[in-house]
């Protein structure tokens, strides 16, 4: 652990970061060209006081969660990430398909503050989402380990499929198993984030393992499909993707579909957000991801 070195290496970080990157307005008042030490706290959700001792080289070991979020925050690469790790101490996360967040795709979503967007891994486990992802499918940050996937909820917890209509599911279960041997394919053969997902949905769900055994191959990109939202019924919206370039992360963002009432209908995420449309908190539900 080197704290004073991670110190200097946050504030070159900082430094180099504009505002507009992030979706910060540039004043005239502005005295420096990156992004000033309250900002990146409270885009990493930290108190403006502790990152100002991270900076300094003081301060308590930052976690895991804390390092992450300044990943984030900082628009690492891997590599700057992995860097971050190892100043504070912390083992690199392994793999990190599911812990950093791919800095372009990260920028692009905060630009998307007007229509529900996500970014998942691969193996559709959520990373990201804004406040229109949160509304209209639910909050994924609750999901840890093997339920951090959606698939993986999909083929063993029967709440999960709430998300689609019932005679839409068919559809679905096949598309899922056909994307997840189309990322596997661009995995090490032996990875074995993909080979325990398997093996153990084979394990669960006869469903999917008889789906697996077709070998159907078809990353999900753009597709027309049905949500159901609890307070605003069905909507019928386009789900667009846009994947890193090494294929193991993806942004995906929704727009209501032509021909639908859909558009009125979304446009009231904003308002109905976590609470229903008549003023009382919505019950607790399986958050949808």
């Amino acid at each position: 652990m080197d704290l004073p070195e991670l110190g200097r290496f946050l504030r070159s970080r900082r430094d180099r970061i504009r505002p507009s990157d992030v979706g910060l307005p540039v004043g005239p008042r502005r005295r420096v060209p990156g992004l000033r030490r309250d900002e990146v706290a409270v885009l990493a959700g930290a108190s403006v006081e502790y990152y100002i001792e991270l900076e300094r080289g003081a301060g308590s070991q930052p976690s895991e969660q804390m390092l992450a979020a300044l990943a984030r925050a900082l628009r690492l690469t891997r590599d700057e990430r992995d860097h971050l790790y190892q100043l504070a101490g912390r083992p690199v996360p392994a793999g990190g398909t599911s812990s950093h967040v791919h800095p372009s795709l990260a920028d692009l979503l905060q630009r998307l503050d007007g229509t529900p967007a996500q970014v998942i891994t691969d193996l559709h486990a959520v990373l990201l989402q804004n406040d229109l992802a949160i509304a209209l499918l639910g909050d994924a940050s609750v999901h840890t380990g093997a339920r951090a996937s959606f698939l993986y909820r999909w083929f063993t917890d029967v709440e999960a499929r709430e998300l689609y209509p019932v005679v839409d599911h068919d559809h679905h279960s096949r598309t899922f198993v056909a994307d997840l041997r189309a990322a596997s394919s661009r995995r090490a053969a032996d990875d074995p984030e993909v080979t325990d997902l398997v093996a153990e949905l084979q394990q669960r769900s006869p469903e999917f393992a008889a789906l697996w055994e077709q070998h159907d191959v078809g990353f999900r990109r753009a597709e027309r499909k049905r949500i159901v939202h609890r307070e605003l019924g069905v909507l019928e919206v386009n789900c667009l993707n846009l994947f890193s370039d090494d294929g193991r992360q993806r942004l995906l963002w929704f727009t209501p579909a032509l021909g639908t009432d859909s558009a009125d209908r979304l446009a009231l995420l904003s308002v109905v957000g976590t609470q229903d449309l008549g003023g009382l908190s919505a019950p607790a539900g399986p958050p949808r991801g």
